[in-house]
């Protein structure tokens, strides 16, 4: 969703807080001796009179409409979810949904005159997404409710389900992903879209196998690049690179001449993904606060900065590519205007697609052709008609026809000032061509671009939040003054690696401009890491995530990025060997060398290795190439940690299975490994150590002694022997100590797990979800 400045905050309270209490304010006129304890609340103002007015005027819907459109976004927004295609409990999951709570709730609903509690968002594929309305009163007043709400922490968690606005779902369902795709999501955090298209590459992909495409998910903010990265780990995927980039100056990272050794000499993609920061008024309904905020200037204000987005994406586009553009803002300035600018300068190279036939349940309406541009509380039909001092903020691309219609009285002097096939700094704009227009005749500018093959959700059709969407598709190079360099060079340093240029520069870069520094405040998440579970493993951090300090002086190239830990291959053959036998890995069935990369230069001080996918290898290897040119947050799947234990003799490897990387490892392990039947599963997950001579069957406790000290991996077995692994098998990661085995998983993982089990055993009173639901504080998630 595009990033509105006010949405972060809200975006967590809605899951740690009842949608009744997100609002409510307390009163400023609370009397002095109001009980502490027992807060006086009034609800949050809808009411803006300059929004009503603004959105009447763009006939954004019929004035048939208006009240219904307003009533809604007055509502508080119902809650959505998604289950993960990719779990191997999805098909269990949505038939609990389907089976338990659903009907359970029907049937109270009945009794009690309610309406619908949770179903599933009919447009949306294969029952995948869910819609959820009620209130934490209503979860306090009802058992069936109270153990869904927990029900749906703990899936969210274990990363079974993502928490998700449903209008958020819609852009990479538009995206037409295959999984041998490069995706670049542009403006990614927190995270939830590149879940999806995570979840779409390795869908698509033949069961067992890593797909060949992957997904650079990328932000401009270090601490919203966090909530990112907790988010999408949750995945256990291979094949992701989170960036910290800004949007406008993202590297192509071209390789100048021919390497035999580098598979692919620049950057580019098959999709791209540019949601990009907003306004954000499509998200009134759960972010109250933006009714208090909200003014025509929020959107004016991003316009330029959301054309050097779109135009930076196309440029890193494979020819023949679909690119995405969309916000959370209604607002045509955003919306239609970006797109016509786009295909303005693009000219035939870049075509707006038509996909009114895709998902057809969904209820959408076209984008506009006409609108107008409200500025210091004027109305302007034409960029004529703009008044010279104003001609910074209110620029010709925001009207329709993107042309300047000069009257005959204006004079030379005027167009220097700006506007005239050009910009304040004289780069050139497509299309923006002078048009004598008759003096003191309004104007009503009508786009003749196919605008209306774009796609606008408004709320009260499906009782959601608004969003636009337009889909591009890339069927030659861009225009040779799009894709050549800006030749400027910047000297203003800010911060780190950027720039700082005035707003009027700001707002005409050229999609492969140098780096520059953006006009628009940087959306910072203030309280996110006191609102999520820290992945110190992924995370970088201001000082070494691996323990050490490494100096500039000790390896230059390998820490270009002040603040991130390098990422390096590792190449040390003495540890890869170890690991390979100890856990009994064939290299010629999961390649270990090339694929193995950490986050610390000095071998005998990694603490954690990453697994890397080919094409996410093919990437580092370029990066590398070209000097680095890539700010690398997170890369690959956390596969192997150093276990610290010092109980019993040197064990042969030091390095234990990470839960996140088992999966993906699982089938190719051949040593460390016992199989366990349910009663003595359950039992070791219950209570997380086993003695060797208290396993209920007793052939297990010669089994597990048999094992090496160290790291083993226990496999839910019907019976005693092998089975074949797929994506059925239940498997955790253990430590086999001296007299006992312990598991190595959250506390999370566990109740998950028992849970699972228990609907393979005859139900307990109370149903799935009943057991205990352990510490419900870290149930709380992001």
């Amino acid at each position: 969703m595009g990033r509105g400045r006010q949405r972060g905050r809200s975006q967590r309270k809605h899951f740690k807080e009842s949608r009744e209490n997100v609002w409510k304010r307390p009163k400023s006129d609370a009397p002095d001796n109001a009980v502490a304890d027992k807060p006086t609340w009034e609800p949050f103002l809808t009411d803006n009179p300059n929004f009503e007015e603004y959105y009447k005027e763009q006939g954004i819907v019929k004035a048939e409409e208006w009240d219904l459109f307003m009533e809604i976004l007055r509502k508080p927004l119902p809650a959505a979810f998604r289950v993960n295609s990719n779990s191997q409990f999805c098909d269990q999951i949505i038939s609990i949904l389907e089976n338990d709570f659903v009907k359970s709730l029907q049937a109270e609903a009945i009794e009690g005159g309610e309406l619908e509690a949770i179903k599933p968002l009919p447009w949306y594929p294969k029952n995948l997404a869910w819609h959820s309305n009620f209130s934490r009163k209503e979860i306090r007043k009802n058992k069936i409710l109270e153990r869904f709400h927990e029900y749906l922490k703990l899936e969210n968690e274990v990363g079974n389900m993502t928490r998700q606005e449903a209008v958020s779902m819609v852009p990479p369902l538009f995206l037409d992903v295959h999984p041998d795709h490069f995706v670049l999501d542009m403006c990614a955090a927190p995270g939830s879209k590149t879940f999806q298209l995570l979840e779409i590459i390795h869908g698509a992909s033949e069961s067992g196998t890593l797909p060949n495409g992957m997904v650079v998910a990328n932000d401009v903010d270090f601490q919203r690049s966090n909530l990112l990265i907790h988010q999408t780990k949750r995945m256990c995927t291979s094949n992701l690179i989170v960036t910290n980039h800004e949007g406008q100056q993202f590297p192509g990272c071209r390789l100048k001449g021919l390497n035999g050794d580098i598979p692919i000499n620049q950057l580019s993609f098959d999709r791209v993904l540019c949601d990009v920061p907003c306004s954000g008024d499509g998200t009134l309904r759960k972010a109250p606060d933006i009714w208090r905020k909200w003014n025509s200037g929020m959107g004016n204000g991003l316009h330029s900065l959301q054309v050097i987005l779109a135009m930076r994406g196309l440029s890193l586009l494979k020819v023949g590519g679909k690119m995405i553009y969309s916000t959370c803002s209604m607002n045509p300035v955003e919306d239609e205007a970006v797109v016509a600018e786009i295909l303005r300068r693009c000219g035939d190279s870049v075509e707006l697609v038509d996909v009114s036939d895709k998902l057809p349940e969904l209820i959408r309406r076209p984008g506009l052709k006409t609108w107008k541009v409200r500025d210091k509380g004027g109305w302007f039909t034409s960029y004529k008609d703009v008044p010279q001092n104003r001609r910074g903020a209110v620029v010709v691309s925001m009207f329709p026809s993107g042309k300047y219609l000069k009257d005959s009285t204006e004079t030379t002097q005027e167009n220097e000032n700006g506007g005239v096939n050009g910009n304040e700094d004289g780069c050139k704009e497509t299309d923006n061509s002078v048009v004598d227009a008759v003096p003191d005749e309004p104007v009503v500018e009508v786009s003749d671009l196919p605008l209306e093959r774009c796609m606008r959700i408004v709320p009260h059709d499906q009782n959601t939040g608004a969003f636009f969407i337009a889909v591009l598709h890339k069927v030659s190079p861009l225009p040779e003054f799009q894709e050549k360099p800006n030749p400027r060079k910047h000297s203003s340093k800010k911060t780190g690696d950027s720039t700082e240029k005035s707003p009027a520069e700001e707002a005409v870069v050229s999609a492969n401009a140098e780096p520059v520094e953006s006009p628009v405040e940087k959306v910072i998440e203030e309280d996110a890491n006191n609102e999520k579970e820290k992945d110190d493993s992924l995370e970088p951090e201001k000082q070494n995530t691996e323990g050490e300090t490494i100096t500039e002086e000790k390896d230059a190239n390998s820490r270009k990025w002040k603040g991130f830990d390098p990422v390096v291959f590792l190449k040390e053959e003495t540890l890869i060997d170890s690991i390979k036998e100890f856990y009994g890995i064939k290299d010629e069935s999961f390649p270990l060398y090339g694929h193995l990369v950490t986050r610390n230069t000095d071998t005998s001080s990694v603490k954690r290795i990453y697994y890397v996918s080919k094409s996410v290898k093919e990437v580092l290897q370029l990066n590398f190439a070209v000097g680095q040119q890539l700010k690398i947050a997170s890369v690959g799947l956390k596969m192997f940690e150093r276990q610290s234990a010092k109980e019993g003799p040197s064990k042969p490897c030091s390095f234990r299975i990470s839960s996140e990387g088992l999966p993906v490892i699982l089938p190719y392990i051949t040593k460390q490994v016992l199989y366990t039947p349910i009663a003595d599963f359950k039992h070791l997950l219950e209570h997380k150590s086993i003695r060797f001579p208290d396993f209920v069957n007793p052939q297990l406790s010669q089994k597990a002694t048999d094992l090496a000290l160290g790291c083993c991996v226990v496999i839910l077995s019907d019976g005693e022997e092998a089975v074949k692994v797929d994506a059925s098998t239940i498997a955790i990661s253990c430590w086999r100590g001296n007299n006992s085995l312990a598991v190595m998983i959250t506390p999370a993982d566990c109740q998950e797990l028992l849970e699972r089990l228990a609907e393979r055993t005859p139900k307990t009173e109370g149903g799935p979800g009943n057991e205990s639901n352990g510490d419900s504080a870290a149930m709380e998630t992001a």
